[in-house]
């Protein structure tokens, strides 16, 4: 039998991860909107997303972007794809949810895109942004960093 070895992450970026694993719950759930493997009404995923939303995933976001980010880019060239994509799929995570959130009526196409969206995007931050980072960023840094990541 195989276990399968979890990520182990830098302990300043640990706050992140686990709100990223609270953001693929939100994903799974929006993906299964409205399906029969779905235990949740519409209105109890629009609840839940909300609850991720404000102010926790716009506060993860503004602090990849505000702290995390201008760190790498004093050891690193920002200017590549995984960073442009990572910040492009932020706008559209941002402009999903407020829609999620605040419109009337969303339909479940939508709500499927933004789970997949939000998924594709936390599993592309754990699996190649963060071990950019951890690899660029000295540990002092990373230490650094710390007080900022929630």
């Amino acid at each position: 039998m195989t276990h399968r070895k979890g990520i182990k992450r830098h302990e300043s970026l640990q706050p992140l991860s686990r709100h990223h694993m609270i953001g693929l719950h939100l994903a799974l759930k929006l993906k299964r909107a409205g399906t029969d493997e779905s235990r949740l009404t519409i209105e109890e995923i629009k609840q839940e997303a909300d609850e991720f939303w404000n102010p926790n995933g716009q506060q993860h976001f503004r602090e990849e972007e505000e702290f995390l980010l201008p760190a790498y880019a004093q050891y690193e060239n920002v200017e590549q794809p995984e960073i442009i994509e990572m910040l492009l799929e932020h706008v559209k995570i941002r402009a999903q949810m407020d829609n999620l959130i605040n419109a009337k009526d969303v339909s479940l196409d939508a709500m499927h895109e933004l789970g997949m969206l939000l998924e594709a995007h936390i599993r592309k931050e754990e699996r190649v942004i963060f071990p950019m980072i951890e690899k660029a960023l000295p540990e002092d840094k990373l230490h650094e960093l710390a007080p900022y990541l929630h």
